[in-house]
């Protein structure tokens, strides 16, 4: 599973809880709540977040259902859940502004890259628009006159061979 463009927005207060060990699958190898969660393919960024959001009561109903439902379910169980939920980062009232791991609210992955690429987009337009006002062209022809040399360098005029006067 690849990491969800969804985890790059939240910080590093769900780390406790996505690394935390779940137990063991059936063949003793340690399992962690990131892992776990990935097995049931659900993603776990996704989860942690959605967990953080309920209450601590229904977050940990719900996160022992996830874990019972796991194929290799060797261990855990309420006490795991309740153990796991306690992890996560501290749930703040409906009032309060979100906590800087979540989100905001309508806010996107997509709306948040919008914009730095709209404005490159106009710097960039902008240096080119620039470059073609200033690009450097010869002078204006004159009516009636010959082009400009190619070059600005003024050749003397040396004397003939054999010494003429």
């Amino acid at each position: 599973m690849t990491r969800s463009p969804f985890a790059n927005s939240l910080g590093p207060e769900f780390e406790p809880f996505l690394f935390a060990s779940v137990g063991a699958d059936r063949n003793g190898m340690p399992l962690s709540v990131l892992s776990a969660l990935a097995r049931l393919d659900v993603d776990p960024w996704q989860e942690a977040a959605r967990l953080t959001a309920l209450p601590a009561a229904a977050a940990t109903h719900s996160l022992a259902a996830l874990l019972a439902a796991r194929p290799d379910e060797a261990t855990g169980g309420g006490g795991t859940a309740a153990r796991l939920v306690a992890l996560l980062p501290q749930r703040t009232n409906v009032n309060s502004q979100p906590s800087r791991g979540l989100p905001e609210a309508g806010t996107t992955i997509e709306s948040r890259v919008q914009l730095p690429v709209i404005l490159l987009l106009i710097f960039m337009a902008c240096m080119l628009a620039v470059e073609a006002l200033t690009a450097t062209h010869g002078p204006p022809a004159q009516i009636g006159q010959a082009p400009a040399p190619a070059s600005s360098t003024i050749v003397p005029k040396l004397p003939p061979p054999g010494g003429g006067a």
